[in-house]
């Protein structure tokens, strides 16, 4: 393609509440440009890196035994409200009706779409196992949409369903996929890693994320150094350290006036924050909720959500709700006398003994509190895992970083099809409900984050099995007709040999041409310049620094073999 007639509108400058660089350089670079909060329109040279990503899952899903459909993105509510997530999917489902009144959604994700697919065309065991996908548009009301493509109300989706007749057979296609998924993300140039995860309103059994790690990510990844040990936090767990016996002494109250916080507690106290217990209020589908954990714990909300099987998140009480259960204000809500629908216990602050907590009374806390004798509750894991917690596996210390999610794959068994009915004819003509698995891929999001892991101060720097073109090619001097010549037959020749090549034949400044070669980051540039005077032209890749010179004559041999090692590198 050659840049004077192409729609490449970089930029100097964007705007001050950019906050990553995959979504500044992807405005300075004219990949993007945006709609309205979260929507975004793709240019020309986003929708062929885009289209890249696209090629390399297409190729990897179909090797696997895939097979791709398109389904609509256009979802009568009934099919949900089969499911029964119509109403509990909350506010980030974007709904509709027609002009007869019949209400829609538009797709966030398209497990019921699927399951209704298999349940009308799958009739026998014998057309089993079966794995369908898609690439399509999704759309999700997000509450805050940010940092570009990363989280935006209107994405581009890689959605798998793989459905099997029973348990071993969704196990084995579950593992098709996790290994697809390493090959996808590797051949991208991404560096992702599996972590365990916490299924959120998919549902199902078990389920897995690729995290990207990035000091912009929005999810905090626990890792062990030792063991590898890897989840998403809000599926994390750590070591509980058995605790030595102790003898429990006599519960006693004690007058604490102005003690609010559990540092003024445990300075009150002269203890450490640890011998503390603090329990925080919250209500959710009507329901008020105390969970209890140690005093330097939080709480975390996901696994209380999935503990009481809640359709809504849980939020902190307000005030009123608080003194309804407490009896006290804000700051000595304790577990010994509270008026709640569920007490939830975390296994560590179960296991302390002789705790200090508050005694839901103003201005007063318990000290020698224990487990069973003064209370009781729902004991689990409640608790957020903390850096320097200790492994649940070999007990070395954890430590925690940012990622972001880029694909997510999931168990999800026979939730789907007992809810809707969708079942084949097992062997013995029996009916038998699918079990299924769900395959998730961020395409638009696998696009920023490639920009987030290959980008210096100059722009992107494209890994060459997604990049839009391998080859740019610039003149220097857009009066020298002998440079012009050789370039364009330089361009002629690399697209013969079916290297994609972007010319620029702009009448511009040589600096900004190099400047926005460096932006725009395809991964090989060719100079034609003064040194074609000695039937040269000058060579640099986009991720080195130094630069050389090669004869003319070998240009597209030299291409087609950087091309071939990238392929056999990366692919």
């Amino acid at each position: 393609m050659k840049m004077s007639n192409m729609l490449m509108p970089t930029l100097r400058e964007v705007s001050g509440d950019v906050e990553i660089e995959s979504h500044r350089l992807m405005l300075k670079a004219g990949l993007i440009r945006k709609m309205a909060s979260g929507v975004y329109n793709y240019l020309p040279l986003g929708l062929k890196a885009l289209r890249q990503i696209e090629h390399i899952i297409r190729t990897e899903m179909n090797d696997a035994g895939a097979q791709e459909i398109l389904a609509s993105a256009l979802i009568p509510s009934e099919l949900w409200e089969e499911s029964g997530r119509y109403q509990a999917y909350g506010p980030e489902l974007m709904r509709l009706k027609d002009r007869n009144n019949h209400e829609f959604c538009l797709g966030p994700t398209h497990e019921e779409v699927f399951t209704a697919i298999a349940r009308q065309e799958i009739k026998s065991y014998k057309q089993l196992p079966i794995n369908l996908y898609q690439i399509q548009t999704k759309y999700r009301d997000e509450i805050r949409p940010r940092y570009g493509m990363m989280r935006s109300r209107e994405f581009l989706m890689k959605d798998a369903y793989s459905f099997d007749k029973d348990q071993a057979g969704l196990d084995l296609s579950f593992n098709i996929m996790k290994e697809t998924y390493q090959r996808i993300f590797s051949r991208c140039g991404l560096k992702a890693i599996g972590v365990e995860a916490d299924s959120g309103s998919i549902g199902g059994s078990n389920s897995m994320e690729f995290m990207v790690p990035s000091v912009v990510g929005e999810d905090d990844i626990v890792h062990c150094p030792c063991c590898h040990y890897t989840a998403n936090i809000e599926k994390a767990t750590s070591y509980l350290e058995t605790r030595t016996n102790t003898d429990w002494l006599e519960l006693t109250e004690v007058f604490t006036p102005k003690v609010h916080t559990i540092e003024e507690v445990a300075a009150f106290f002269n203890v450490d924050a640890k011998q503390t217990a603090k329990t925080l209020i919250y209500t959710a589908d009507q329901q008020t909720i105390a969970v209890m954990v140690r005093g330097d714990r939080e709480v975390n909300d996901v696994k209380v959500k999935n503990f009481l099987n809640l359709t809504e998140d849980i939020v902190l009480a307000d005030e009123m709700t608080l003194e309804a259960c407490t009896h006290a204000k804000i700051g000595f809500a304790g577990p010994i006398g509270l008026n709640v629908d569920h007490l939830l216990v975390d296994e560590e602050a179960a296991g302390l003994a002789n705790m200090i907590v508050g005694a839901n009374q103003n201005d007063k806390h318990y000290k020698n509190v224990n487990y069973s004798r003064d209370f009781s509750g729902e004991i689990g894991d409640f608790r957020l895992v903390q850096a320097k917690d200790l492994c649940p596996h070999c007990q070395a210390p954890l430590e925690i970083s940012r990622g972001t999610e880029v694909g997510h794959i999931f168990k999800l068994g026979t939730k789907y099809s007992k809810a809707m009915n969708a079942s084949f004819l097992d062997e013995n003509g029996k009916a038998q409900p699918f079990v299924m698995g769900c395959y998730g891929i961020g395409v638009s999001r696998v696009l920023a984050s490639i920009i987030e892991q290959h980008h210096d101060d100059k722009g992107i720097i494209w890994p060459k099995n997604v990049a839009p073109y391998q080859v740019m090619i610039l003149i220097m001097n857009m009066k020298d007709k002998q440079q012009i010549k050789i370039a364009e037959d330089l361009y002629t020749q690399l697209k013969k040999a079916n290297i994609e090549v972007l010319l620029d034949d702009r009448n511009e400044r040589a600096g900004v041409k190099f400047n926005d070669a460096d932006l725009l980051g395809i991964p090989l540039r060719i100079t034609v310049g003064k040194s074609i005077t000695e039937h040269q032209v000058e060579i640099k890749a986009r991720h080195e620094q130094d630069l050389h010179y090669i004869d003319i004559d070998e240009v597209v041999c030299y291409c087609e073999n950087d091309r071939s090692a990238s392929d056999l590198l990366e692919g």
